[in-house]
């Protein structure tokens, strides 16, 4: 049997101490005369292969979150994985080792997704631990394969941690975060990434968590992640930021200083070229070369388990051939992720949309015709894109009905054109084609250039972060003028909102006669966002995280701490709670019991259709900070009048908290579970017309 460990400490002895150095840089260079070629370690594929041309791009990661179907997660990482390994070996045979192209990537994000105006928030998978953790563990799994001795793809879990903003000051920031909240909410999610599903990265956070810097703390990276966790993979460092430690932290004088605080703590490679003073840090005492080929081990350990460097190769993997990439198998199932990932928020009864004697609809907005909102950040190329007014035509034309469309207005400025004299310069196309049509669509929101990463997005006034919750540029202006005009003929007015992240709703609640969030839901995404209008199936997803009625309801961003933050500790009202989603079918639900640690429930579709509904499971401990926390979830897609028993396994850590230690407490307060479609606050059973039942909970 191939000792992956073993194999790589005999490679790494025959290395000179300058060579071995050139390995934890993540442009790794040949040592020709060890048969080692050259690997650059950077690669992404957050929703698809990322930055290295043509791949599926899936919904962006809230919206696979929004599904709330791990199952359904899992496969797509599969589908992401084998379009990876056929990418590679394609490249391989061309010579072709540069970045973005090797078996290693720097996904998922399963940072907690605390405050709504977090620029990179879209790439997370919500505001919740459980959720974030199985939706996170069934990512992994579906990257890597089975085995962990032999890799698919090696899958990384970032950004290690307390790391949710500001983007403007993450070179520089100390995020402080009690031991309650670390270890209850941020730390959680990479738990199980580590102890469940095994993955074989970690990446450090640029900011500081309670005074260390993640990239070298001992805390996260020795005492917790290598000592407490276990964790035998490696570790990479965000991008430069080994140098923020002695330019903006502080906290060391020189560079040699960093990268000898970095990897004496654990921190293996450098997405960068800092690590070059390595060679310096030894020869000057900062560091022992024992130090080095530990981490040169990790690295080489890594590389093997994906089948390189002599290791055994996996032929199953291996021999994926490059057709997947794109196939129409895979664009069919990416449309159906999207429909999964779309969460109906309001409907009084305007959908599904009755077409029947329709001639004209508009379609209006800025996101209307844009593939970038399709997208989100970290995305690859998808061949084919269908944006909402595509897909609205081509439905519509289906049915003998005319598209019209109008911008409406820029999706952040306030004139289109520079030449323009007065300001709304697209405001009176939206009244017109409104006027014209007997329904109105209007598509607004954000798109990557205006939250995501600093340095990434065109929006520099918040280095990708929102200031606020409002809608951008003269977006609410236009769309309250087009409501009022449809308002005025008797036609509905659907809004459909593409965004990462959770805004000020309010005026659409109250005017619009229905709203859907889309997040950013893939290149196929405008087909689903039709398909969901027309009622061509029942929308099934559920918010990841709390729509907040306005600014108002936010703490203060730079503040870690959980009070007040997320559903579990908000005292305040939502606007859309978490875990809230409607759909076109009634579901029933009966004879809800807790036994042999498992929720058992039978599930009615007692509609007309075949449709899909959530299960959510929450559990409230009397004495305990939270309000609620999510618990278990599942799945149930049934026919017309069919009814399904289920049974969703209740993990005892949901009876449990983590101590300042790190260790689980059993909580000795009065339990209770909640079983339904929805959290069991007012506000959740106003808007659902569902009461979830509550059971108690002995011991």
């Amino acid at each position: 049997m191939f000792d992956h460990r073993a194999e790589a400490k005999k490679l790494v002895a025959q290395m000179t101490l300058e060579e071995k150095v050139s390995q934890m840089l993540h442009t790794a260079p040949a040592i020709e005369r060890l048969g080692i070629p050259s690997y650059n370690w950077w690669n992404e594929a957050l929703h698809g292969v990322a930055r290295a041309g043509v791949a599926t791009m899936f919904p962006q990661a809230i919206g696979l979150a929004a599904t709330f179907d791990p199952e359904l997660v899992y496969e797509i990482a599969t589908v992401i994985s084998d379009e990876a390994r056929a990418k590679y070996h394609a490249y391989q045979e061309e010579g072709d080792h540069d970045i973005f192209k090797g078996l290693t990537f720097w996904s998922p994000n399963i940072n907690i997704f605390r405050d709504p105006r977090w620029g990179r928030g879209h790439e997370t998978y919500g505001e919740d631990p459980y959720l974030t953790a199985r939706t996170g563990v069934a990512f992994i799994k579906g990257l890597q394969g089975p085995d962990r001795d032999a890799l698919k793809v090696a899958a990384c879990a970032k950004h290690f941690a307390v790391h949710s903003g500001p983007e403007g000051l993450r070179h520089e920031f100390n995020a402080a975060a009690g031991d309650y909240d670390l270890w209850n909410t941020y730390l959680p999610a990479f738990e199980a990434a580590v102890t469940e599903a095994g993955v074989e990265i970690v990446m450090g956070a640029y900011n500081r968590t309670n005074g260390e810097p993640c990239c070298g703390s001992k805390t996260l990276l020795l005492d917790i992640l290598r000592g407490k966790w276990e964790f035998d993979g490696h570790v990479t460092s965000d991008c430069w930021a080994v140098k923020d430690f002695h330019e903006h932290h502080k906290v060391t004088a020189t560079p040699v200083e960093s990268v000898a605080l970095a990897v004496r703590n654990g921190c293996d490679l450098n997405c960068g070229n800092l690590f070059g003073y390595c060679v310096a840090a030894v020869r000057e005492g900062l560091l022992t070369e024992e130090e080095i080929d530990r981490a040169v081990t990790n690295l080489m350990v890594t590389r093997m388990r994906l089948g390189l460097l002599g290791a055994p190769e996996n032929k199953a993997y291996t021999s994926i051939p490059y057709d997947v990439v794109d196939c129409e198998e895979h664009r069919a199932f990416n449309l159906d992720a999207a429909r999964k990932s779309l969460v109906l928020l309001k409907n009084n009864g305007a959908l599904p949309l009755k077409a029947g004697g329709m001639k004209r609809i508009a379609v209006v907005g800025p996101n209307a015709d844009s593939r970038i909102a399709l997208e989100g950040n970290y995305q690859g190329v998808a061949s084919d894109h269908i944006t909402v007014l595509q897909g609205v035509r081509a439905l519509a034309e289906e049915q003998g009905i005319r598209t019209l469309f109008a911008e409406g207005c820029p999706i952040h400025k306030v004139n289109d054109s520079g030449l323009s004299q007065f300001p709304d310069d697209r405001q009176a196309e939206a009244l017109i084609v409104t006027k014209r049509a007997d329904a109105v669509i209007l598509v607004l929101g954000l798109d990557r250039d205006l939250e995501g990463e600093e340095g990434d997005t065109g929006n520099q006034f918040a280095s990708g972060d929102k200031l606020g919750l409002v809608l951008p540029g003269h977006q609410q202006q236009m769309a309250e003028k087009v409501i009022e005009t449809a308002k005025g003929k008797g036609i509905p007015v659907i809004a459909a909102i593409l965004s990462g992240s959770a805004l000020d709703l309010r005026w659409a609640d109250e005017n619009a006669d229905a709203v859907i969030q889309a997040f950013y839901p893939g290149s196929q995404g405008g087909r689903a966002v039709a398909e969901l209008i027309f009622g061509r199936f029942s929308p099934v997803g559920r918010l990841p995280l709390t729509f907040y009625r306005s600014d108002a309801d936010l703490p203060d961003f730079c503040d870690y701490s959980m009070q007040n933050r997320t559903y579990r500790y908000f005292k305040g009202e939502a606007l859309y709670p978490f875990g809230f989603g409607l759909g076109f079918e009634p579901f029933e639900l009966s004879g809800a019991s807790y036994e042999d640690g498992a929720v058992k429930v039978s599930v009615k579709n007692a509609g007309k259709a075949r449709a899909a509904e959530t299960v959510q499971v929450y559990i409230e401990i009397e004495g305990e900070k939270e309000n609620r926390s999510l618990c278990g979830l599942k799945k149930v897609e049934l026919d017309a009048g069919m009814s399904a028993n289920v049974t969703i396994p209740i993990p005892s850590e949901a009876f449990m908290r983590y101590d300042g230690e790190g260790d689980m407490r059993l909580c000795y307060g009065k339990k209770a579970l909640y079983v339904g479609f929805c959290q069991p606050d007012p506000r959740s059973i106003l808007l659902k017309g569902h009461t979830p039942v509550r059971l108690e909970v002995q011991g």
